[in-house]
Parts: structure tokens; sequence; C-alpha cells
């Protein structure tokens, strides 16, 4: 017994030491946890859950151990426990449910009994546990008001609790959550009840006749989507959300009273911005899922394009952002990100000739207001629309362009820098037609705003227009403006390096290195007279851009350099060739020391294709240095793993995750970080095998182990497909030649 109780003690250190902030601790508290045998572990974590002597974290901790091991190593572990033991587990959580008195907790724990049961319904779908329905149907409609609550809770999380048994009990489930949902007392209860019927319908998204059977649910579980959310609780209208993305039809019955809930929501600023986005997601996630429906319900659409509009003026101002050097990451949090994002889906999921009449005069009176951030969201929202309401807007697409090219002369630089994403995006979404038709007004308006020396953050923006605009130019358009062009952009590189020199300012730089390997992409040859303008100071940026700030810098002009010697050919660019081999060598043997995120890696991977593809078969001689560092980035393995709510809670896409829901609560995560590399390397393979040939064939070995596996992830799981699918996808089509 005091073995036993030391045993126990020790354990509780153990639980101390997997929540140390020390990396150290915690990760020898890890490895000694994994070697404790799995019966051993379910008996020493109910024992720290019943204990309420015990801190309150080592419970919390114990309670997220076991449902992990349930969830994750189930059958190696449950089965193998006498019978006897397996009851006692059984009927202690049920027990630990009762006694428990912290909300939290007993939620946690709530999340263990619903994994067990999970686990627990067989292949013919019978529970195992009738024990857990009972004490479900027991509770529910108990006067303890944390029983209800915990029985609400594990149906959330594990819908399907009722197995085979589900169609004899339908009427008792609908009952048992219209009780719920009209408990006026206890708001908590409401939010669970509409939180568990969205749950229930999202597990049977196939199943017609349960929408029509719990379509008069809808009224109550809307009302309470707008409660919850006077609360500061939107876990309901996130369901809500669900609901609209998997079973819109579900909606139909009572769709006009959801989407003006939805549109009230959203212009509703006494709310916080997460909610009144989430609320207009509700009717945007409907435009892409459900378009038909919601087309004639065009009074909503009509009223949601104006709360998007306006929700794009809400800007802040920013002294410093004209010249920030430091691009930051769209704040996807902001309004002003969400109503154009909200305003693109919904443009291409209801079609521009519903959305363009609706949009034009809004946009209109926005280009002529006094106020910058009105005018700035007007172009954005032209930039927006262009994809969704292509075909109505290529007919007047003569007097957008002369519009919108004025603003370009806008007094206020953020106005200026709209005026260029919108030039930009039209170049991309009605390419080649709009090079065909504006290329001369187009390429003179972006090279004078490339000017704007006060303003590195709109000139840098106007470089990345004209990389748009020549990236789907036709070679011949462009070859009479060639002159002009070389002269701004070797100025203005010759001016932005002095800069860097001078003050450490690059992001014009970087756009323009950019925008000059554009170019040459699209002139090839008629490029070769200009070379030598360049190629100079090209190779001092990259043999001396070596702090980590200038990483990007360093990756881009590689990219530049090598775009440029396929473009003018091998007999031109030999002359630099061994030169700029040797900075890629030298590059290249730093190459272990570079962090997994480093933006030179890939660069360098398709610039090693590229002098491939230029010096074909005398690039032999560099295949012992380049292959490593490659089959090393293609050989990358994703993090893969199998998460449930709770462990969604705590990761979020800021990690570098992606997720794919499996239904039943239960999504499907990958680590996405280092995928793209990944995909490029691959690339690089196959090209590498088809310039050198006979030259490539001691690595086909190697390279085909580690290829056919992928083809085969493709081809036969759908599941990896789901990351596997852009490599595969790519170095089937293989385009790395092109600029992008």
């Amino acid at each position: 017994m005091a073995a036993a109780a030391a045993e126990q003690q020790q354990f509780y250190l153990l639980l101390g030491n997997l929540l140390s902030p020390d990396n150290v601790v915690r990760k020898q508290a890890e490895e000694t946890y994994e070697n404790i045998p799995g019966q051993s572990k379910i008996t020493f974590l109910l024992q720290a859950i019943r204990n309420t002597t015990a801190a309150e974290e080592a419970r919390q901790m114990a309670a997220v151990l076991l449902r992990r091991l349930l969830s994750s190593a189930f059958d190696e572990v449950y089965p193998t426990l006498p019978s006897d033991v397996q009851t006692a587990i059984k009927s202690e959580l049920l027990m630990i449910i009762q006694m428990e008195t912290q909300s939290s907790m007993r939620k946690k724990i709530c999340d263990i009994a619903a994994e067990l049961a999970r686990n627990l319904i067989d292949e013919d779908g019978n529970n195992q546990w009738p024990e857990g329905l009972k004490f479900l149907f027991d509770s529910v409609s108990s006067q303890n008001m944390g029983l209800r609550e915990a029985a609400l809770h594990i149906f959330w999380n594990f819908p399907g609790i009722f197995g085979n048994q589900q169609q004899h009990y339908l009427d008792v489930i609908k009952r048992m959550l219209v009780q719920c949902m009209q408990d006026q007392e206890h708001p908590s209860i409401r939010t669970l009840s509409a939180r568990a019927t969205a749950a229930f319908i999202l597990a049977n998204e196939h199943n017609v006749a349960l929408f029509k059977h719990f379509a008069d649910l809808l009224p109550g579980f809307l009302q309470a989507v707008n409660d919850s959310c006077y609360q500061n609780d939107d876990s309901v209208l996130k369901s809500l959300v669900e609901i609209a993305d998997t079973v819109p039809k579900y909606l139909r019955p009572h769709l006009e009273a959801t989407l003006q809930l939805s549109l009230k929501l959203c212009a509703d600023t006494s709310l916080n911005n997460m909610q009144r986005q989430l609320a207009l997601e509700v009717i945007v996630t409907l435009s892409e899922t459900a378009a038909a429906m919601l087309r004639k319900h065009t009074n909503i659409v009509a009223q949601t394009i104006p709360q998007m509009l306006a929700m794009m003026v809400d800007l802040e101002e920013d002294e410093d952002w004209a010249n920030a050097d430091e691009l930051e990451d769209d704040d996807f949090d902001s309004n002003a990100v969400a109503g154009e994002s909200a305003l693109d889906r919904m443009a291409c999921g209801l079609g521009g000739k519903l959305v363009l009449p609706m949009i034009k005069e809004h946009i209109m009176q926005m280009l002529q207001n006094p106020d910058w951030k009105y005018r700035h969201a007007g172009l954005m929202a032209l930039s927006a629309i262009g994809e969704g309401c292509h075909q109505q807007m290529e007919g007047i697409l003569n007097e957008i362009v002369n519009f919108v090219l004025l603003f370009l002369q806008d007094p206020h630089p953020r106005v200026r820098y709209a005026a260029c994403n919108a030039v930009g995006q039209m170049a991309t979404d009605f390419a080649p037609g709009f090079q065909k038709k504006f290329h001369e007004k187009v390429i003179a308006a972006l090279l004078q705003t490339m000017e704007d020396q006060g303003n590195q953050r709109v000139q840098a923006h106007a470089a990345a227009a004209l990389i748009n605009f020549t990236e789907d130019c036709p070679k011949s358009l462009l070859i009479p403006y060639l002159d002009n062009l070389v002269k701004h952009l070797h100025s203005i590189m010759v001016l932005k390096l002095q800069e860097l020199i001078q003050k450490g300012t690059k992001l014009v730089l970087e756009q323009v290195v950019t925008s000059i390997a554009s170019v040459a992409d699209t002139a090839e040859e008629k490029f070769v007279p200009y070379y030598d303008l360049f190629m100079p100071s090209l190779k001092h940026i990259v043999e001396n851009a070596v702090q980590k700030e200038l990483r990007l810098l360093r990756g881009k002009t590689i990219e530049c350099i090598s775009l440029i010697g396929l473009a003018v050919g091998k007999e031109k660019f030999m002359q630099d060739a061994s030169d700029v081999m040797q900075l890629l060598l030298k590059t290249q043997t730093d190459f272990s020391d570079m962090e997994d995120d480093d933006p030179q890696i890939s660069y360098m991977i398709s610039a090693w294709a590229r002098m491939c593809k230029i010096l074909g078969k005398e690039f032999q001689q560099y295949l012992p240095v380049v292959m490593g560092p490659l089959m090393k980035t293609a050989s990358i393995k994703p993090e893969v793993a199998l998460l449930d709510t709770q462990d969604m809670e705590n990761m979020s896409d800021d990690d570098g995750w992606e997720f794919v829901n499996l239904g039943d609560q239960q999504s499907f995560g990958i680590k996405t970080a280092g995928l793209e590399e990944k995909s490029t390397a691959c690339q690089m393979l196959v090209c590498y095998a088809k310039e050198l040939k006979e030259g490539f064939v001691e690595y086909t070995e190697q390279v085909v182990k580690l290829m056919v596996p992928l083809l085969k992830f493709y081809f036969h799981d759908d599941i990896l497909h789901f990351f596997y699918c852009k490599t595969c996808l790519n170095f089937v089509k293989c385009n790395f030649f092109k600029y992008h």
C-alpha cells in the first residue's frame, strides 16, 4: 500500500514536470511518461483526477492525458485490461463526473467519457456502455445544473453515442434538446443544447429526413446564436458557420431568419470584430455552398454588400506606414481584411450578374469621398470583385482602368497603394486582354509611380503590379517598352542599392529585383543587350547581402540571376557562369546551417534547376554538392495528427497547422511548414533527370525510392492526398521555369 502511494506521489511530481516552463525538465518528463505501461498510466491518471486535494493544474493535465491516451492508443491499452478493471473505469468516470464541483474540470472529465464512449461503439454500431447512455438520460433531466451541462457536453462531444439505436431514440433526443433549449433560467444550458444540436446535425450530414425532423429546432437555435453573442460567447455562432458550410440544406426552412440574424449581428458595432466577422461568414459561406438558395434572397445580398464595404473602411492611421521596411503579414483578424476577403468570395459564389449592379454605385461613391479610407476601400473592393465579376466587368474595363489610373496620383499614399493593387489584380484577372488593350497607359503609369521616392511602400507595390503585368504580357507587346522599362528599373535598382548600404532599407529593392526577373523572363533573348547592365550589381548583392534580415533579398536576387541566365541563354551567360556557380556553391555549403523557414532555400533549389537547364551536361559536375540538400528537402515528412476539438482549441493556424474535419468532433491535422519546399524539391529532381539523362543515373535509385511512395499517396489515400497532392500535381505539371 505504501509502495503504491509512493508511486502515485512520484506521478504527481511527473505531472508537475510535464507542465514545467523549462524545456529540458519537460522533455525528460515526457520521456518518462511515455515509458510507463498503458495500464499503469490509466490507474495513475484516474487516481490523480479523483484526488480533489491535488493541485488543479495537475488534475487538469491528468484529464487531458487520459483523454489523449484513449484517443490515440485505445486499441493497444483498453482491450488488454481485465474486464473488472474496464468496468471499474467506466463506473468510476461516471462517479467522478457526479462528484466534481469545478465546472472546467467536469468538462474535461466529460471529454474522457465521450472519448471512451466513442471507442465503445463496435463495428455493428452497438453501444457497449449502456450505463453511459443511462447516465446521459438521467443527467439531462436532473435538477442539478452541473449534471445537465455534463450530459449535453458529452452528447456535443460525441453525437454518435446512440450508435445503431439512434433512430429508435430520435424523438427522445429531440425532446431532450428542445427541453434544454427552452431553459430560460440557465443561459449556459441553452448554449450547450444549441451546440449539441448543431453537432448532431453535422454528424448526420447525409440524413435529409433527419433535417426535416429537426427543422423546428432551428428558431430556438437561432435565438441561442443571438443570445450567446450578447453574452460574449461566439461558440454557437461558430456552429452556425459550420452548418452553413457542411449542411446548408438544414437551414432552408428558416433561411430568411438565418440571413436576417446574421446581417443584424454583422451590422452591430457593439459586438466585437470577431463576432461580426463570423456573422458575415455565415452569409458568405452560404453564397459558396448554397448559391441558388441565396440568390432568392437578393434583398439580403444587397444589404450585406454595404456591410462588407463598411468593414473595409475600418483602417487605422499609421504615420510610419509609407516607409515601413518590413512588410507585416496582413492582419487577418482586421475588419478591413475580412471584408475584402468576404467580398471576393461572395462575388465568386454568386457571380457578377447579381453582385456588380449592387456594388457599382457604392464603389463610385466611395472613390469620390474626401476621406482617404473610403477611396482606399473602394479601390480594394474593385480588386476583390474582378475574378467573380470578370464577364460583366470586361465590357466596361476601359472606363474602370482610366478611372483607377487617376488614383495613382492621389494625394494620400495608401490610396496610391490601393490603386497599384487594383492595377496588379486586374492585370492578373483579365490577362492577357488587359495587357493587349492597356499596355501603353499602364506601363507608363506604373513606372511613374515607382519613382515615388518619399513612399517606399507605394514604390514597392507599383513594382509588384508591374510584375503581375509583365508575367502575363505577350512578348511582342513588351519589346517596344524594353528600353524604357530597363532604364527605370536600373536607375531605381542603383538608387535603392545605395540606400541599402547607407540606411539598410531593402523593401523596394526586393520588389525591383523581382520586376527585373519578370521582364527578363518575358523578353527572353531580347534581354541580351541589357544583361551587362544588371549582372554586376546582382552578383554584388548575392555576395554581400549575408545578414539574416537580407535573406529574402538574397533569395530573390538568386532567382533573378538564374531567370536572366535562362532568358539570355548559355552563350551570353557563360561569361558569368563560373562566378555565379561559385556564389551558389558557397551558399550551398551554408545550407545545413539555414533555419527551416529560411526563404533562400526554395529560391536556391529552383535556381539550381535553372542552372541545370542553362548548362546542360556541364551541370553534372555539381550534382554531388547539390543532391544532398535537395534530397533532404524532398524527404521532409510533415507532422500529422488526429485531433479532437479540445486539442484543436490549443492549436491555431498560426502554428502552421491546417485541418480537415472528419466529423464526430475529430479533425485530421498537418503541419504545413516545409511542404512548399518539399514540392519544389520534387520538381527539381524531375528536372535534373530530364536534363541530364544518363548523367543522372547514379541518383536514379534513391530518387525513385523517394518519389514512388508520393505517387501512391496521391492515387490511393484520400486523407494523405490532402497534403501530398500539391507535391504530386506540381511534380506532374512541372512549370518552375515560369516566374511565380
